[in-house]
């Protein structure tokens, strides 16, 4: 099924290697979901709306959606929009707030969901934000994390994947908005994304 989607579209040609398949995502995701949920019900801290699940638009809407169907318990949703990459490979340093959330989040139990933890820049900054607002408890969940590229200390509190340095696409990451449809992640060619 993976192969059918994505050499349909003909990005296959973009991809130097498939890091991670639709079935490993998919087995990971369920993991983290119900060890998110055991944490949360473990912790006695949520009321019975249950936590709040924050997505990060838009590279974590696919992580996202199927997190958030694999959890079992209650949950409220909202999305934020940040950036700090705009159509470059590479942090800018300056993050910008594209959408604030909906609701308010004073007193409530919060999990942001992000795609991947690079810099740390972007989730340093945002957590600043969010925690200002006086939430019971904030935590990070990141499908990836690249260690190597961190350029302020932080540690997401549910981790998919650790992963190499490597510029990656696919299950909603993207470059210039392209790939996000894949379902898989890849190593996309550098000859696709350098000048």
């Amino acid at each position: 099924m993976d192969k059918l989607n994505w050499e349909f579209t003909g990005m296959e040609h973009d991809l130097e290697s498939i890091l991670l398949t639709g079935e490993q995502i998919q087995s990971r995701v369920r993991e983290l979901a119900n060890l998110i949920a055991e944490d949360y019900m473990a912790d006695g801290g949520m009321d019975a709306r249950g936590p709040v699940v924050v997505c990060i638009l838009k590279g974590a809407v696919m992580f996202y959606a199927d997190l958030i169907r694999f959890m079992p318990i209650p949950i409220s949703i909202d999305f934020i929009s940040i950036s700090s990459y705009g159509s470059k490979t590479a942090s800018s340093g300056e993050v910008s707030l594209k959408k604030d959330l909906d609701g308010k989040i004073e007193g409530r139990v919060v999990l942001i969901v992000e795609d991947i933890v690079d810099s740390g820049l972007t989730l340093s900054y945002l957590l600043r934000m969010l925690s200002a607002r006086n939430p019971r408890s904030l935590k990070v969940a990141a499908l990836l994390d690249k260690p190597s590229r961190r350029r302020v200390p932080f540690q997401a509190d549910y981790i998919g994947f650790a992963i190499e340095d490597k510029f990656v696409v696919g299950y909603g990451l993207d470059f210039d908005q392209l790939y996000r449809n894949l379902p898989m992640i890849g190593v996309l060619k550098p000859e696709c994304y350098e000048p």
